[in-house]
């Protein structure tokens, strides 16, 4: 079907196949959505399921979490979401629960909801929806995986889900006395089945493409190079929520099988585009563990599961949490295009990337596809430091990464990435220089910390002041020196 979407510049023809996903037993099929429609609207105001709250608008609160299952195998793979900056067609093909679809038909609630009953684990209410949802999602990962749900998995699932009331203690205890009961598992050969049927259907879609090949993704791209590109739509989200912005057209790469996997070669990783951020760091923290908790500050765990970390990189903020960290263990970048009827792709270091305030290399046919990791060497020592507003769920302030090879103490090798004190995520390399060469001991230490205050020229903003950015970035080198000659006690999560 067709219909006409008004622009301020001119009219665009929209042709979108029907959405169809699985809903309370049987295939929903919706038509005439567009292609920039909220998930979180379709819910509230196409299809009246209430049950599902708007609250920030911006994937911070948690109100809006609902619950998609993808069929992985013969199995369902289960993500709790943000509704509100996610595109309703991005579950196309997907099942889907919210808060209203957990408890029997004879009324019983799902071990979820009655633990949450128990533990008092409401108060006013609004955000309660949400945290069931994350805690259905806990609940059906930990079945799957036959695994005892701790404080600490408590906390990962709930770190996207914000309250003003309970100060969180009863929420931490239903989430883990919900496990008490393992009789409420997902009966997944009927779902599973449906979605199978609906994967192999393709009706056409010319403004919301969802290709599930790389070589169909780069040929769409070379045939709409103005389409928006899309992969967990974490921060394009919110150009529609808050920047009320319109997309006529949108490529989704969440799909493409070769871009979701993270392959690993003796020198280096490579961690797909459409990789989520949650299973990418998971990947970079079993060669760097140092880079766990790091990761875990990155954001909530509905945004880290979404989000993807060729997303961030393309998105190029000079506050995104993990270019500076891929900056400083040299990562690169696989760009691809398809032109004269084959495929192209050059490698770019991502030093060489960012061209100027959310501007890159990138061309408009062109799609980043790969992100390349050096492997660590037996010498080598990595720190990665986030300062924000808030411990988690929060965009950094300033951040920094630092890789240093030594040698008898005298570093032989140094890279430095910051974020927060550009234009763009960028390499301290005036820093390296005055390090490189030098004896790792307080003398060079001072002098890296006037070094690195003096390199950048950082704005001021309602997150943080130009000195405060530069006072930081000279504290934790400080920091980086601590911990990379053996003091381990200058992090909260190693005094815990």
């Amino acid at each position: 079907m067709s219909e006409m979407l008004v622009s301020p510049l001119k009219l665009v023809p929209l042709r979108t196949r029907p959405l169809r996903f699985w809903h309370r037993g049987e295939v929903v099929s919706i038509d005439n959505v567009r292609p920039d429609r909220t998930l979180l609207d379709l819910l509230r105001e196409d299809l009246r399921l209430t049950a599902t709250k708007e609250g920030c608008g911006a994937g911070d609160c948690g109100a809006c979490i609902v619950v998609v299952g993808e069929a992985i195998g013969e199995n369902l793979q289960y993500c709790a979401i943000n509704s509100c900056i996610k595109p309703a067609h991005a579950i196309h093909g997907l099942a889907l629960w919210t808060a209203a679809d957990l408890s029997a038909p004879n009324g019983d609630l799902h071990p979820a909801q009655q633990a949450m009953l128990e533990c008092h684990g409401s108060q006013c209410g609004f955000c309660t929806p949400g945290f069931v949802m994350s805690l259905f999602a806990l609940y059906q990962r930990s079945v799957a995986k036959g695994i005892r749900v701790d404080r600490h998995a408590a906390h990962q699932a709930l770190s996207g889900n914000l309250c003003r009331c309970t100060g969180y203690r009863p929420i931490v205890q239903a989430a883990c006395q919900m496990q008490s009961k393992w009789d409420h598992k997902v009966i997944e050969e009927p779902i599973v089945a449906k979605l199978q049927s609906l994967a192999a259907s393709n009706d056409g879609n010319t403004n919301y493409l969802m290709p599930t090949e790389l070589l169909a993704l780069l040929q769409v791209r070379a045939q709409h190079p103005q389409a928006q590109l899309i992969a967990g739509a974490t921060d394009a989200g919110l150009w529609l929520t808050q920047g009320l912005r319109r997309m006529a057209q949108i490529i989704d790469l969440s799909r493409v099988e070769r871009l979701r996997r993270v392959e690993i070669y003796p020198n280096y990783i490579a961690i797909g585009a459409a990789v989520n951020l949650q299973d990418a760091f998971e990947a970079l923290s079993a060669d760097r563990p140092s880079t766990a908790a790091f990761g875990e500050r990155f954001a909530g765990w509905p945004v880290r599961q979404s989000g993807t970390l060729g997303g961030n990189i393309a998105n190029g903020s000079p506050i995104g949490d993990s270019m500076p960290l891929l900056l400083a263990l040299a990562a690169q970048v696989v760009l691809m295009a398809w032109r004269e009827e084959r495929i192209v792709h050059r490698v770019v270091p991502l030093d060489h990337f960012y061209t100027g305030y959310r501007q890159s290399v990138l061309v408009a046919d062109e799609v980043l596809c790969w992100i390349i990791v050096p492997r660590p060497q037996s010498d080598e020592w990595f720190g990665a430091y986030k300062v924000s507003k808030r411990i988690e769920d929060d965009i950094s302030a300033v951040s920094l990464s630092i890789q240093l090879r030594l040698q008898n103490m005298r570093i032989t090798s140094v890279r430095m990435g910051a974020g927060g004190v550009a234009a763009t995520p960028v390499r301290a390399i005036r820093t390296e220089a005055a390090l490189i060469g030098q004896l790792w001991d307080e003398e060079t230490l001072q002098r890296g910390q006037t070094v690195i205050q003096q390199e950048f020229f950082p704005m001021s903003d309602l997150r943080a002041s130009a000195d405060y950015r530069r006072q930081v970035l000279a504290q934790l080198l400080h920091r980086a020196w601590l911990e990379s000659t053996g003091n381990n006690n200058v992090r909260l999560e190693a005094l815990s």
